[in-house]
Formats: structure tokens, sequence, C-alpha cells
């Protein structure tokens, strides 16, 4: 009793410094506002804390699971719109098949269960996935604009932006009419994973040589 009890410890030990070990996964979405190219968001997946959640969203990213089985669109976000935002709160998108916060699919299924409640709303930032509830993740996401502790436990947090949360801001001040959907299309153009070591071009983007391009709201770390 005692060996098989030090093995599973050890056992333990090597997944936990595995998992210390792993280089978090990083992404990117280049979104447009209306008919011009606003920026890009480099988001951090915690792909460490929270594996299946942070590949759902990578995957989603590169397209390359193909066509979802149960909503027969392609698993991609590339090309969705943010369909809802809430100035002060968040900005949500990644509703691949009906656009509007009522469609989605997992790369796992049409819905797949809350992996874990570790990562915290805790600042600005953080990217969750959007629910309806217990273990109804599907492909929707958010980003907060601002610390938002009333969602710990309940939304699970699965990555952070590290660049372009200006760009975040600038979804953040559309103008928005019923349901909170904005009144221009807010459309991610193009997203992917960003390979390690990789340039993430976000220099591209803004002529005057600043990747944040915060707004002055951003100045603090609320």
């Amino acid at each position: 009793m005692y060996r098989y009890k030090r093995e599973q410890e050890r056992k333990e030990e090597g997944d936990y410094y595995s998992m210390s070990m792993m280089r978090r996964q990083r992404c990117y979405l280049d979104i447009s506002i209306g008919e011009e190219l606003e920026g890009r968001i480099i988001v951090e997946l915690f792909n460490d804390v929270v594996p299946k959640t942070a590949e759902n969203f990578r995957a989603l990213c590169t397209g390359e699971k193909g066509i979802g089985p149960n909503t027969a669109v392609p698993l991609h976000y590339k090309g969705g719109r943010f369909h809802r935002v809430i100035k002060g709160f968040m900005v949500q998108g990644g509703d691949i098949s009906a656009g509007d916060g009522t469609g989605g699919e997992s790369i796992y299924g049409l819905k797949f269960e809350d992996e874990n409640f570790d990562m915290k709303h805790e600042r600005k930032g953080m990217l969750s996935m959007a629910n309806a509830g217990p273990n109804t993740n599907g492909s929707q996401f958010f980003i907060t604009t601002t610390r938002t502790s009333h969602l710990d436990g309940k939304h699970v947090v699965f990555g952070k932006v590290v660049k372009g949360m200006g760009v975040v801001r600038s979804i953040e001040h559309v103008t928005t009419g019923e349901a909170d959907c904005p009144t221009v299309d807010v459309t991610i153009v193009d997203c992917g994973e960003i390979p390690e070591g990789a340039d993430d071009a976000i220099s591209n983007f803004f002529n005057d040589g600043d990747a944040y391009a915060d707004w002055p709201a951003d100045l603090d770390e609320s």
C-alpha cells in the first residue's frame, strides 16, 4: 500500500512538473470594424491549466478540424463576428453557426464540460468560455474589459490578451443596439496559431509602432 502511494505521489509530482514546464500557446485574431481593419489581438492560452478548453479554442482558430458534424459549418472562427458587446464588461464572439449567440459547436461535439475554474476573471483581457449554464461550453467566448470576479466558478477562463488590448477597447466602444449587438459588423477576418518563436506580426497593424495601442482606461490594472 505504501509503495503504491509513493508511486502515485511520484506520478503526480511528475505531471505537475511537466505541466509547469509546458509552453503556453499563442493565437491571433485579426479584427475589422465595419469595412476597416482594426488590428490584431494576441492571446496566450492556459493550456497548462485547462488543456482541453485551450485546445478547443486553438483548433477553432486554425480551422484544422474541418466541418462540424452537428452544425454542418466549418469549425473555424474565421469570418465570424462579435455579436454581443457590453461597455465596461466584455466583448463576446465565437458563434460559428448562427452568429447571434444562439449557436456554436466545439471540436468535441456540440457542447463539452467545464474543465475547472482554477483561473479567475481577475483583470481586463481575460479570455473565458461563454455558456448557457454548467457544462455547456461550445465555441463562444468572451474577453473581459474589466475585473469580473462574479463570473468566477461559472465560466472557464482559458487565456488572456497579451497584445492588442486596444483592439478589444475599440470593439468595446462600438455602438450597439438590441440585445447588445453591434450596429456595425465586428468581424474576425483571419485567425490562427502563432508557432513557437515566430513573429506575431502585430507591428504591421500599427503605424506608430505601439503594439498595444491601449485606451487611457488601460493605464490601471482593473
